[in-house]
Order: C-alpha cells, then sequence, then structure tokens
C-alpha cells in the first residue's frame, strides 16, 4: 500500500514538472480543449438558470393575487346584481303586459291604480290607492286583479281611496261554488277565531253541500250586488255541516299582502 501511494505521488510530480514545461501555447489550447469539452454543460445550466429566472418573473405575490381576487369577487357582485335588475324587469314587463291584456279583453270598464300604503298589522282588512273621484272613482266599486277579487272602494277621496279587502269580515260578498249550485255569503273572519290572518269563509251553504278542497269560488252576482257574476275568489279548503246550514273554509286567490297593482269597475263596456 505504501509503494502504491510513492507510485501515485511521483507520477503526480512527473505530470507537473512536464505541464511547467510546456510553453503558453500548449497550455492555451489545452485550457481550450478543457472548456471546449464543457461548455455545453455549461450552456445548458445557463439556460436552465435563465427558464428558473423567468420563471419567478412569471409568478405573482401573494398581495397581487389577493387583490386580483377581491377584485373578481366585486365584479361577480355586480353582474349578479345587474342580472336580478333585469330579472326584475323582466318579471315587471310580464305582470304588466298580462294587465293590460286583461283590461282589453275584459267586459269592464276598468281604471288601473296601485297600492300605495298597507298596515302592515292588519293587511287583510284595508290598502290605500292612488286614485280618487277626480279619476272616476266612487265608493263600493268592485277592485280586482287580473286573477280574482281583491275588495271594494269604501272612502274616496280628491286622489286617493280605502279599498275594503274580501278578506275583512265586514267584506260580504255573494258567492257560489264551482261545479255545483250551492251559494253562500262569503266574508273575512276575525283573526282570534281562526288563527290565521286572510282566510275566509263561505256561510248559508246547504248542509249537504260537501265542497271538496280545491273547489273554486266564484263571485255570484246577485242582482243590486257590488259585485259582478264569475269573479274568482278563491279555493275551497274544508266544509263541515252546522246545525242549520254548511260552511266552508275559503283560501284567497291572492296573497293581498303583495298585490301592488289593480284595477277599479267602473262599469262595463
Amino acid at each position: 500500500m505504501k509503494k502504491l501511494n510513492i507510485l501515485i505521488v511521483l507520477l503526480i510530480l512527473v505530470a507537473a514538472v512536464m505541464i511547467s514545461a510546456l510553453g503558453s501555447n500548449t497550455m492555451r489550447k489545452l485550457q481550450s480543449g478543457f472548456l471546449g469539452l464543457i461548455s455545453p454543460f455549461l450552456k445548458t445550466g445557463s439556460a436552465v438558470q435563465q427558464q428558473i429566472g423567468g420563471l419567478g418573473q412569471g409568478l405573482k405575490t401573494l398581495d397581487q393575487l389577493e387583490e386580483e381576487n377581491s377584485k373578481l369577487t366585486t365584479e361577480n357582485k355586480e353582474l349578479r346584481t345587474t342580472n336580478q335588475i333585469l330579472r326584475d324587469i323582466e318579471a315587471e314587463n310580464n305582470k304588466l303586459r298580462a294587465a293590460l291584456e286583461y283590461k282589453q279583453r275584459s267586459v269592464f270598464r276598468l281604471i288601473p291604480a296601485r297600492i300605495i300604503s298597507r298596515d302592515a298589522s292588519t293587511w287583510w282588512n284595508t290598502v290605500k290607492i292612488n286614485r280618487g273621484f277626480e279619476d272616476g272613482i266612487d265608493s263600493d266599486q268592485p277592485v280586482l286583479t287580473d286573477v280574482g277579487l281583491v275588495g271594494k272602494t269604501t272612502t274616496v277621496g280628491k286622489n286617493e281611496s280605502i279599498v275594503l279587502l274580501v278578506t275583512d269580515e265586514n267584506c260580504k260578498v255573494a258567492a257560489k261554488a264551482e261545479g255545483s249550485r250551492e251559494q253562500g255569503i262569503l266574508s273575512g273572519q276575525r283573526i282570534q277565531t281562526s288563527g290565521v290572518a286572510g282566510e275566509m269563509q263561505l256561510n248559508f251553504l246547504s248542509k249537504t253541500a260537501d265542497l271538496q278542497p280545491g273547489q273554486k269560488i266564484y263571485t255570484a252576482g246577485v242582482s243590486g250586488g257590488v259585485f259582478p257574476s264569475g269573479i274568482l275568489l278563491g279555493t275551497a279548503k274544508s266544509f263541515k255541516a252546522r246545525a242549520l246550514d254548511g260552511q266552508a273554509l275559503v283560501e284567497p286567490v291572492l296573497d293581498l299582502s303583495s298585490v301592488e297593482d289593480v284595477f277599479v269597475v267602473v262599469g262595463a263596456k
């Protein structure tokens, strides 16, 4: 082992002496050849370094990403709001179109009106509309929509009127049941009695009327009455026979808490 070490040392010394004995031209050639051998590896390393550097420059900071995300979130909310506004406009246009078509085909002379106020605690009693005697409105005139009956006018002012709703206990309507000869008097009922605001009761039916759930109830249009015949009032929910007559519980066809646009019937065409 010692002999091998001595031999390696001697070889290194001889190589060093030989290299030192070479001229400068020879040394440059050796350096050039050595660099030629390793230059591809140097170029590859430089290219990789450049790519890594370019990749680093293309990456965004966390603050930039948060700012971009916040901007996109805001734009998304704006788009959703715009879409909702467009849907609301479309729904309003559809309602107005349906109302216009109803007015054109109706057998009544109608004055359009808008509900301008209602008492939130007693919405099933009365509402106020933006039409009065200057618009041709009088008391005891039916108020309806293209869907069904709303009520009747009571107190009439110059440009405003109070409408007694069909769901109020003081609003009495002669009514008939679909598909039968049964007739009675429809009115609202006291909230303390029914437990449900807005429900109505149809009294003075025959004890054998036996109205079925979902059976439609219309105005009967009796002579001298306020309401013309054939206006939809609601649908039967239940029926019970009493000692002297039959009584049906009726669900209004309209959600009167959300109605906005109505017509006042001022006569026949």
